[in-house]
């Protein structure tokens, strides 16, 4: 097992992340929150989402493979039943970073396909958030990351 901040540290060594679950209409939504602070940190994400042109003022993207020149790491902000899909997906295209975020309530966590993955050699988070952790946390994230670690929120190893 590795430990959340040496896996956390991995994620975010990546530049190229995509960003899924990102909404025309960011009000309460958690990865338009990852998608904008990854774009202010110096990061290069990409939104995902099948229903929109553009989010937060950039392209969005159907799918991981619309995306030009590919990316390194996924962050899986949509409900859980999607995240199977973009596990497979993600697979396919030879990613094996998986972050699935989750600060309260159920997030986007789907254990089997976080099992799934982790099977097929990725390495998939099953919790928590990267705004959490390295060059992309504030002061609140990493407050709020104490705290789910108490909760199980965050997982100590992946």
């Amino acid at each position: 097992m590795t430990s959340i901040a040496d896996a956390a540290q991995q994620f975010l060594s990546h530049r190229r992340i995509a960003v899924t679950g990102v909404s025309r209409n960011p009000e309460g939504h958690g990865s338009n929150a990852v998608y904008v602070r990854l774009r202010e940190r110096g990061f290069q994400p990409f939104a995902i989402n099948p229903n929109a042109e553009s989010v937060e003022g950039d392209p969005a993207y159907p799918s991981l493979a619309a995306v030009p020149g590919g990316v390194e790491a996924v962050v899986i902000g949509t409900s859980p039943q999607h995240a199977m899909a973009t596990v497979e997906e993600a697979a396919a295209l030879g990613i094996t970073d998986i972050w699935m975020h989750r600060s309260f309530g159920a997030g986007s966590v789907d254990e089997p396909a976080a099992a799934w993955g982790r099977a097929k050699g990725m390495t998939v988070i099953a919790g928590g958030c990267p705004l959490m952790f390295g060059d992309a946390s504030d002061g609140g994230h990493r407050f709020m990351c104490s705290v789910m670690k108490l909760t199980g929120k965050v997982p100590r190893e992946v």
